[in-house]
């Protein structure tokens, strides 16, 4: 009976996680028609409506009379916002979503397949509810914008860590830690995890321990802080974490090692190993954490996983020290931890750099080309 009585539970949580689903798209699908009779039937498509909000205050006026409340002039000028953001954009760039997309807006939405105003080919497809747009409409760049809906959408991220993500510049954050030539598939693919460099960020943030920057802390302390966060320190990680173990014990040559935090990720099928310094990185530390990873590939991995990444989270790392102490090509990475929200501007200025820079070259190749 017990047993029956799960699955049946199981099977109606599932179903309403379905309705809900459902509920909010079509809310965003509406709102973004919305927006497009009020651009388009009022403002004859200009950005700015010559007559000013006096349109929208009696719309306002009159929708909250019909249908009580909810359509203040705030949610009206959103509604637009959001179909000038989108009318001209795919929001996920996938190919099968778009299948049956006029019979999947006119069931969702409840509006007439022959108004080809609404129902035009150009329509995007909304995945997310109207709580996480009003997010990402707060953000300027279209290609961060299209990346968090993209990593938001494959994450399941919740309003909440959405809202994190985008206030802890998780997009500027994996666009610094990559190669120019990568930095545009952010914004088409989102974060892909093909190889171990790309679990790594610029710099790594944990503001969520609570830990003052300007406070004296120790290693333990700083390792009791993220167990006691893990949820919130796998998604700061990314992509395909597991917890395994904190300060996991092996034996060597009669002598005992502790490594602080021991993950799997799946996507790359790998141990990843994670040593915390609060001083400064030395080659003492990187000679410890190929000791730890040469252990696990050796006498813990299986023959079929990939080989382990060892990563040094330290408040300052030094690129020019790793490349001097270990060998190439090896997967040991210094990663910076910050315990405050990174500075966005700064972190939007470097990008729009590389951005231009990566740019440049393109140019400078097709020059070269036609020459």
């Amino acid at each position: 009976m017990d047993a029956l009585f799960l699955k049946v539970v199981d099977l109606i949580t599932q179903a309403r996680k379905r309705v809900a689903t459902a509920v909010n798209v079509a809310e965003v699908y509406t709102k973004y028609h919305i927006g497009q009779y009020i651009v388009e039937y009022e403002q004859k498509g200009e950005t700015r409506a010559e007559y000013g909000k006096a349109v929208l205050k009696e719309l306002s006026f009159r929708l909250n009379k019909q249908f009580y409340k909810g359509w203040s002039v705030d949610t009206l000028e959103k509604c637009r916002t959001l179909y000038f953001l989108y009318r001209n954009s795919e929001t996920l760039l996938r190919k099968s979503i778009h299948e049956n997309k006029s019979a999947t807006l006119s069931r969702i939405s409840g509006l007439d397949e022959n108004d080809n105003h609404c129902l035009s080919n150009s329509t995007p497809t909304f995945t997310l509810s109207w709580s996480h747009y009003l997010i990402l409409m707060r953000i300027e760049n279209p290609d961060a914008r299209r990346f968090y809906e993209i990593e938001c959408t494959e994450q399941q991220w919740s309003v909440r860590q959405l809202g994190r993500q985008v206030g802890s510049c998780l997009y500027e954050r994996l666009a610094l830690s990559r190669n120019k030539d990568e930095v545009m598939r952010l914004a088409q693919e989102g974060q892909t995890i093909e190889k171990p460099s790309d679990i790594i960020k610029n710099p790594v943030t944990l503001e969520f321990l609570g830990l003052k920057p300007d406070a004296a802390y120790s290693e333990s302390k700083l390792e009791n802080a993220i167990i006691n966060k893990m949820q919130q320190f796998l998604l700061e990680l990314g992509k395909g974490f597991l917890f395994e173990a904190r300060q996991k014990r092996f034996t060597f040559d009669e002598q005992h090692f502790f490594v602080d935090l021991v993950f799997y990720n799946r996507l790359l099928q790998c141990y990843v190993l994670i040593d915390l310094k609060i001083d400064k990185l030395t080659h003492q530390d990187l000679g410890q954490m190929q000791m730890y990873v040469n252990y696990y590939d050796r006498y813990v991995k299986q023959d079929f996983e990939k080989p382990t990444i060892g990563i040094l989270l330290c408040r300052e790392k030094n690129d020019a020290l790793v490349e001097l102490t270990l060998p190439k090509d090896v997967n040991i990475y210094a990663a910076a931890y910050q315990l405050y929200l990174p500075n966005k501007a700064l972190l939007q200025a470097k990008v729009k750099e590389w951005i231009e820079e990566f740019e440049e070259n393109e140019e400078s190749k097709k020059l070269e080309l036609n020459e």
